[in-house]
């Protein structure tokens, strides 16, 4: 028996994930990706390049010609993003250097608007080592704006406030990283070593950043709760926030 009120259903939560190169979105955010799509969120990719020219040099060294790399490239962060259980595209935008434009501002709103993200995740807005980085953050954070001002004309409906995560850079001390939120992956952990393994032009990353997943395990243990110096098996990711957090209570 029904009271003849039609309910509308709430749309899945959704995250948006703005990236510089193909595997960004696996070393640094992977476990918050696949978190997301075990509760059944909507995750989107936005990789802004492929990556081709400062981040394959394996592909490189084999000979390989740059559209053949870039093929890849799209095919690895395919592959990576279908096992972390989210959906991506691709901008083509160039790497080394990405260069933000108005037309690349534009298709980032669009992607904010269709979107309609409740979390953004992207780069810290410093590395001294990788200048695509902080680009990709700029026009993130940019795109957020305007993706908000219901005045910019763009596709689709405004979008609210979604707060941002900065994801950990690979020199985090270089970069005025903070490990503010440290994420518990453990659950999605054997996800994101499959997703890392999609990466065969990066192969050398694969055992760095799951020993970082176990320091930042450590490290989030530590924090948890009472120091019983008993094992465990925690892996972790660091997020910093660059907007304050808007909550009513204090915890």
């Amino acid at each position: 028996m029904t009271d003849g009120t039609a309910h509308a259903t709430a749309p899945p939560r959704s995250t948006l994930v703005v990236t510089a190169h193909a595997g960004d979105f696996v070393w640094r955010a992977g476990g918050a990706i696949a978190l997301a799509a075990s509760r059944g969120e909507k995750v989107t990719i936005a990789c802004l390049t492929f990556g081709e020219r400062g981040e394959s040099a394996k592909a490189w060294r084999e000979g390989r010609k740059l559209d053949e790399i870039k093929e890849i490239r799209r095919e690895e962060a395919e592959k990576a993003a279908a096992t972390l259980g989210a959906g991506i595209v691709f901008f083509d935008a160039g790497d080394y250097p990405l260069i933000g434009t108005p037309e690349l501002t534009d298709r980032l709103v669009a992607v904010y608007r269709a979107a309609q993200p409740d979390v953004v995740l992207t780069h810290p807005l410093e590395d001294p080592y990788n200048g695509d980085h902080p680009a990709a953050a700029r026009m993130a954070l940019d795109a957020r704006v305007l993706a908000q001002a219901i005045g910019y004309p763009a596709e689709g409906e405004i979008i609210g406030a979604p707060p941002v995560f900065f994801f950990e850079p690979h020199q985090p001390e270089m970069c005025g990283f903070r490990p503010e939120v440290l994420l518990d992956i453990t659950e999605v952990w054997e996800t994101k070593r499959k997703a890392m393994e999609c990466l065969g032009a990066q192969r050398h990353l694969w055992d760095y950043y799951t020993d970082l997943a176990v320091r930042r395990g450590v490290q989030l243990k530590r924090n948890a709760g009472p120091n019983l110096g008993l094992a465990h098996t925690t892996m972790a990711e660091a997020y910093m926030r660059p907007y304050p957090q808007v909550t009513g209570v204090l915890d």
